[in-house]
């Protein structure tokens, strides 16, 4: 078996439209599928990013929220590449994300950042 790179990663949110606003129309992520599920009174949003990989967007009535942040096992953040760091932090907190100072990987010397999405799901910006 070789895995050849990450297909989705999969996000449930407590507020369907806020979530979709914030990863469609901030982080400009294109809708690709949208599905209201009437069974599961749920929605699913599939979003593509540029290299072809993609973020599943769930609602489900009542999912637990997360219980801390962000040391808890299982995904700690989810990071995406940008080409600027800087124009990348100030685009959004142009849009009113607050967005950490940019820090540099002692490993790789990359600059990267963190902000939140509209959960506080831990996400990343890190620099090519």
């Amino acid at each position: 078996m070789q895995l050849l790179g990450i297909h989705h990663v999969a996000i449930i949110c407590s507020n369907y439209p806020r979530s979709k606003h914030f990863y469609s129309e901030i982080l400009k992520l294109t809708i690709i599928n949208e599905h209201y599920r009437a069974q599961r009174q749920s929605y699913k949003l599939d979003l593509a990013l540029p290299d072809g990989s993609q973020l599943e967007l769930f609602s489900f009535n009542d999912a637990p929220s997360r219980p801390s942040y962000p040391e808890v096992q299982g995904l700690r953040h989810l990071a995406f590449k940008v080409g600027c760091i800087n124009t990348a932090k100030h685009y959004l907190e142009s849009h009113n994300v607050i967005v950490e100072n940019i820090r540099e990987d002692e490993i790789t010397g990359k600059k990267f950042t963190f902000f939140a999405d509209p959960d506080g799901l831990p996400l990343e910006l890190y620099a090519l």
